[in-house]
């Protein structure tokens, strides 16, 4: 193809110049029918390239559940090639209803590039899949990424493995009433009703602190580690990138500490001080977050970074409460995808779930949200996790907190909320409202 066998098109989609014809037995040049499609991604998503992909990877990974609206996997490498994820990460790609013709498929594209602002592609039932990205590589290198994600699918499914769940373990199935199998669905995440179980959340989302692991365990082992390591683990990695990214976030966090006038915060020497000066002044300020129970990024970064350290030697285990497990074990078997949402970093929280007497818990895990959502006491960021999660309604998703004002947040956003009550948890509000449990057996 060259550049004159191309139609140039404006952004209203009008034709500024078009092929000239070719003689026989060549066709009179035709503009794509994808070409308003196409605009959708440019102008919805500020594309610089749209891709339109019949591979048979894509259509048959539409088929494989004819009535779900979503295609999802995580846990795969190639994850790492869609923009905006992550190997642990879940990804979610809508999917759309085909049409006799393709731009009868305008506004419905349009409705899950607006329901879906993460994704940066649509599937088409029985059809294929449009991808876009920032230029023709990016757009380029995730389609082979997608398509490379969706073959994997279909021989995992081929094989009765689960691809959407974290360890791609066998697709499970829960028995009931005596004769009957009750199928668990995976899409809607709910139990058939002639099985009389009671229907799970589709999505539950998880704190740490004094809902999966003791407050003790936070307050008198993980802070304390890290701020008695600060200095030795900054001394010992100083000029590592990992550790300068980390005293730029806290140069930063400083820097508005000082003009807020917030208590305990100095100033760091310039960059060109000497190590011992700068070190110093980190740790007086590092100290002083610590103290002061501060939920901010600069800070759970660093953290998690000294308790890795921490975690590799066997100096820290992580400790989650006797009956997390089992509930865990028994979500992820009912098809519920379960993420957790602490202020402690996605390193801290994986390191944590990864290494507790009870073995590594990640492979019940989907995801994992931190600060870099926003605030937990704040509405926008539970619809941000909404989003993220893709569900159709928020209030499928259930939280799980020993914070009041974190329930008040996520109620507000439309998730379903439930206190947790666990030994050395704070008071709760009289007639706050909301349910409580002692125990993740009783969900």
């Amino acid at each position: 193809m060259e550049p004159e066998d191309m139609y140039v098109l404006s952004g209203d989609g009008a034709i500024i110049s078009s092929p000239s014809p070719k003689t026989y037995p060549h066709k009179p040049p035709k503009c794509s029918d994808c070409a308003p499609l196409f605009m959708k991604a440019y102008h919805m998503r500020n594309a610089g390239a749209v891709i339109h992909s019949h591979g048979i990877e894509s259509c048959l990974a539409t088929m494989i559940d004819p009535h779900s609206k979503e295609f999802r996997i995580t846990h795969m490498e190639m994850i790492k090639g869609i923009q905006g994820h992550g190997y642990y990460d879940e990804l979610v790609i809508p999917i759309i209803e085909n049409t006799a013709y393709e731009n009868e498929l305008t506004d419905s594209l349009a409705k899950a590039i607006e329901a879906y602002p993460k994704t940066t592609a649509v599937l088409v039932r029985n059809h294929g899949i449009y991808v876009w990205g920032d230029s023709w590589i990016s757009a380029k290198t995730q389609a082979e990424c997608y398509h490379y994600l969706f073959d994997a699918a279909i021989k995992l499914h081929q094989l009765g493995f689960d691809w959407s769940t974290p360890d791609h373990g066998p697709i499970q199935s829960v028995k009931g009433v005596p004769g009957v199998d009750c199928n668990v669905s995976k899409k809607a995440r709910t139990i058939d009703s002639n099985c009389n179980l009671k229907p799970l959340p589709r999505c539950i989302v998880l704190d740490i602190e004094g809902t999966t692991t003791p407050i003790s365990f936070v307050m008198d082992v993980l802070f304390p580690y890290a701020q008695n390591n600060v200095e030795r683990h900054l001394s010992a990695t100083y000029a590592s990138a990992e550790t300068q990214d980390d005293i730029k976030l806290l140069r930063s966090q400083v820097e508005d500490d000082l003009k807020q006038g917030v208590i305990g915060a100095v100033p760091i020497s310039s960059e060109d001080s000497e190590k011992e000066e700068v070190i110093a002044a980190l740790v007086a300020n590092v100290e002083a977050m610590i103290k002061a129970d501060r939920k901010i990024t600069a800070l759970k970064q660093l953290q998690g970074h000294i308790w890795q350290i921490g975690f590799e030697n066997n100096e820290l285990k992580g400790i989650v409460f006797d009956d997390v497990p089992e509930a865990l074990e028994k979500w992820h078997a009912s098809g519920v995808k379960v993420y957790i949402y602490s202020s402690g970093s996605r390193l801290a929280q994986r390191l944590l779930f990864g290494n507790t007497k009870f073995g590594d818990l990640r492979k019940y895990l989907s995801g994992y949200f931190d600060t870099a959502v926003g605030n937990k006491r704040e509405i926008r960021s539970y619809a941000e996790i909404t989003e993220t999660l893709g569900v159709e309604k928020p209030s499928e998703i259930l939280f799980l907190t020993d914070i009041y004002q974190e329930a008040i947040a996520a109620k507000a956003a439309g998730l379903e909320a439930i206190i947790s009550i666990r030994p050395g948890n704070g008071p709760l509000p009289d007639n706050h409202g909301f349910k409580t449990i002692n125990s993740f057996s009783e969900i």
